[in-house]
């Protein structure tokens, strides 16, 4: 799937409200939904590393490989990270690839398959998958309010508008 701009974004993203998938992490089912997730997930990384918008996006849009990919966990990061590359970047990208790859991760059962080789190997890239693992983990609370969709889509669009203002868009 390719997204054509943030509308088709946001429109996934809220695609994502009252399914449920199993966890990103060990596979365990989920206690919210994935939207209310996405926006924990999104809020936790707000609050960590505020200047990091890439960082905070990824947060957001980590979940999409649920949706496009339900019940099955293998290759859900890689379609995820294929599918919001194009419109927000390659870190972004490699943030939402490398945030479960077994490299990155001392614990948790298979199927996290090998590492992608290449530039997102950076000690930075690794870093900062491992802060949005822990934020992941972190943002399972039922009731929590970590605000609404609506709130992330001018962040998005300034990502989005970075990403295409250096070139890197078709």
């Amino acid at each position: 799937m390719e997204l054509r701009g943030v509308e088709e974004l946001m429109d996934l993203l809220h695609a994502c409200r009252g399914a449920r998938g199993a966890a990103c992490l060990g596979g365990r089912a989920l206690p919210v939904d994935l939207h209310d997730h996405a926006l924990q997930t999104a809020a936790l990384l707000r609050r960590s590393r505020p200047a990091d918008k890439e960082l905070q996006v990824a947060g957001l849009v980590h979940v999409v490989g649920h949706l496009l990919r339900p019940g099955s966990p293998a290759g859900r990061a890689d379609l995820a990270a294929d599918t919001v590359g194009p419109l927000l970047g390659e870190r972004v990208s490699s943030l939402v690839r490398r945030h479960l790859h077994r490299e990155d991760r001392p614990y948790g059962p298979p199927p996290y398959g090998p590492p992608p080789v290449g530039p997102v190997q950076d000690a930075g890239i690794t870093e900062d998958a491992l802060l949005l693992r822990q934020a992941d983990e972190s943002a399972r609370t039922v009731g929590l309010d970590a605000g609404v969709l609506e709130d992330w889509r001018t962040l998005l669009d300034l990502v989005s508008a970075d990403h295409a203002r250096l070139g890197a868009t078709d």
